[in-house]
């Protein structure tokens, strides 16, 4: 069975790898602006969001593309991912417009994302998006038996917000299909047919972060590819990846991740560079972490979470979720973060 195999390959390699991060806090990050459900207005939906939190990023020429994941009622807490966008030379000087317009451009329209579309991942090429997210539903396992999943959803659209495709991905050996209890917290390194990307299924309650390749086309992702590159360390309940990747040479990459420190369960977070085969390079400890009233309370306390990073000019700017309730601009300068990495054994 491929959960069999992913399992062996999951306990062995957490086993082996931990101790190449130290339980350490060095925050590079200046604060920038934040923005809440109270700062804007939905242009296509009635009614108004009770939180705005969780989103992916990209920069398209002067502008910040912004996918935040927004919530209308605490009754079931589903998710939709809306969009917006800001001049990134403004955001720099932390300057944000009086009246921010936000379309809902993807909601539940499936079983498999009937509880929710959260958490997207952003990246631009070609003129179109790519939008990772995750999928929270069920799955007909047999007729009218269904079991609850966290899926990786998948949604493309062109550069007026137009959906060209959507759909989950599953891992395949041969005619196998293995939909793992939860597969979400990705990244893409590219945007072929075949790419690589960075995942994080749960298997058997293991969840660390992965290296795999996928064919955009049919959704799926080769089994006898997942290797996992990144664990949780001792002093941590689990490891994700947070943001999408930013291409820094011709042939490296950085993603941010983030971890759950079993002391307060807070989310702290640190970068990584790989290589365009997905192989982990480097790693820094925690370099961003939520401190101060705004951002250790809310909805879920003491959180930072991705899910955006964009490289401007001599900037890395970092956008993420604040404790479940609000988004956090923060920006530090790419040479400092790059001066926190750690080498990765040979």
């Amino acid at each position: 069975m491929i959960e069999d195999c992913l399992f062996e390959k999951a306990k062995k390699f957490l086993s082996a790898k931990r101790g190449l991060r130290k339980p350490e806090t060095t925050d590079l990050f200046k604060r920038l602006l934040y923005i809440g459900p109270e700062d804007v207005t939905i242009v296509n939906y009635r009614r108004k969001p009770v939180s705005f939190f969780n989103p992916g990023a990209v920069v398209v020429g002067d502008k910040v593309r912004v996918f935040p994941r927004v919530i209308f009622d605490y009754y079931k807490y589903v998710s939709s991912i809306g969009y917006f966008e800001l001049n990134i030379d403004d955001l720099l000087e932390g300057s944000k417009p009086e009246k921010i317009e936000v379309k809902i451009v993807l909601w539940p329209k499936s079983l498999w994302e009937f509880l929710g579309c959260e958490d997207a991942r952003a990246s631009f090429s070609e003129d179109k998006y790519f939008i990772l997210y995750t999928g929270k539903g069920y799955y007909e396992k047999a007729p009218e038996v269904l079991e609850r999943k966290d899926f990786l959803g998948f949604a493309v659209f062109d550069k007026q917000l137009t959906l060209l495709k959507r759909g989950y991905f599953s891992i395949i050996h041969g005619d196998e299909k293995y939909l793992p209890k939860s597969m979400k917290d990705s990244a893409l390194l590219d945007h072929r047919k075949e790419s690589v990307l960075l995942v994080r299924p749960d298997i058997r309650g293991i969840k660390v972060a992965w290296k795999s390749l996928a064919d955009l086309d049919e959704l799926s992702i080769h089994s006898t590819s997942l290797e996992p590159i990144l664990v949780n360390e001792e002093w941590e309940a689990k490891v994700g990846w947070s943001t999408n990747a930013v291409k820094i040479s011709s042939n490296e990459y950085l993603v941010g991740w983030h971890a759950v420190v079993r002391s307060d369960y807070s989310y702290r977070n640190g970068v990584a560079l790989v290589n365009s085969d997905g192989e982990l390079e480097a790693v820094s400890n925690y370099i961003l972490a939520p401190k101060g009233l705004a951002e250790e309370y809310g909805d879920r306390p003491l959180v930072i979470f991705g899910d955006g990073l964009i490289k401007y000019k001599e900037w890395l700017i970092w956008v993420g979720g604040v404790s479940d309730y609000a988004i956090g601009f923060f920006a530090a300068e790419i040479d400092k973060v790059l001066d926190s990495l750690k080498k990765t054994p040979t």
